[in-house]
């Protein structure tokens, strides 16, 4: 989800060149010398606090209570490589960045994440380990068709539904200047009102919409696929460059044994 991508990658499962393995350490690091990126913080010795909204399937949703989904899966097996374990901290989206930056609630972020030169601003994110594209949702009864698409969302007061904070809130806006760009704090909230009727569309990343629409909202439909070529990266403090060096080496593991394919496959 997030601030437009600034470039547009070939593959759908984009890392960075392997890393060299790096040592973990407790919230007190001892003997490592300033500047060394072996060296990292957390929270809690032996636990990595992870803040995501679980409102994004398939990437991460509540079933049950539990949260389960692509990502989900991702933190437990990069956990598992760094010898932690995943304690998942339910924020609501746009508060996650800002949440990371501060820190004292979570050591990273993880909920869908674009990596975005905005953002970057504020926090580190890891490598890549996932590419999207935005998508179009409107009710099947709308009358709004791929090929009047254009004209009914340029319409001036059209109201679009957007995730707050994201990739697909700065696309509307500047795609639709005409239209009224109405933010949600999730998307699950998003395509309620456009079901309840109080917005005509909704906007946010590909795999969320074909999913949400598959399961959920049968009652709505795909009408425009817009390729942004997003990637998908852990946001990270800029005070923690051994974290996000750690979590690197983790990715370039999984890519590598296949994990991160398997766990794909299993969600897409």
């Amino acid at each position: 989800m997030k601030m437009k991508k600034w470039g547009v990658v070939a593959a759908a499962f984009a890392l960075v060149a392997s890393l060299g393995l790096f040592g973990c350490s407790s919230e007190e690091p001892a003997d490592q010398p300033a500047g060394d990126e072996a060296a990292y913080t957390l929270l809690e010795e032996g636990k990595l606090v992870i803040a995501t909204s679980p409102d994004y399937p398939p990437f991460e949703n509540l079933v049950d209570g539990e949260m389960v989904g692509f990502e989900i899966d991702l933190a437990k097996a990069i956990c598992e490589k760094l010898g932690l374990t995943p304690e998942f901290k339910q924020l609501q989206f746009d508060a996650i960045v800002t949440a990371v930056a501060a820190g004292g609630q979570c050591d990273v972020g993880l909920s869908g994440f674009s990596i975005t030169p905005e953002r970057l601003q504020e926090i580190d994110f890891t490598a890549s380990y996932y590419v999207d594209d935005l998508g179009i949702a409107v009710m099947k009864d709308s009358g709004i068709t791929a090929e009047n698409l254009e004209e009914m969302l340029s319409a001036e007061g059209v109201k679009i539904a957007v995730q707050s904070g994201t990739t697909g809130e700065a696309q509307m806006l500047e795609d639709y200047p005409n239209a009224i760009i109405v933010p949600y704090g999730n998307s699950t909230d998003s395509f309620a009102a456009m079901q309840a009727g109080q917005v005509l569309a909704v906007c946010t990343n590909l795999a969320v919409v074909n999913r949400t629409v598959a399961e959920a909202y049968t009652d709505a439909v795909v009408v425009k696929s817009i390729a942004t070529g997003e990637e998908y990266g852990i946001a990270v403090s800029k005070d923690n460059a051994g974290l996000t060096a750690a979590i690197n080496a983790a990715l370039a593991e999984l890519e590598a044994d296949g994990t991160i394919a398997a766990i794909a496959a299993n969600w897409f």
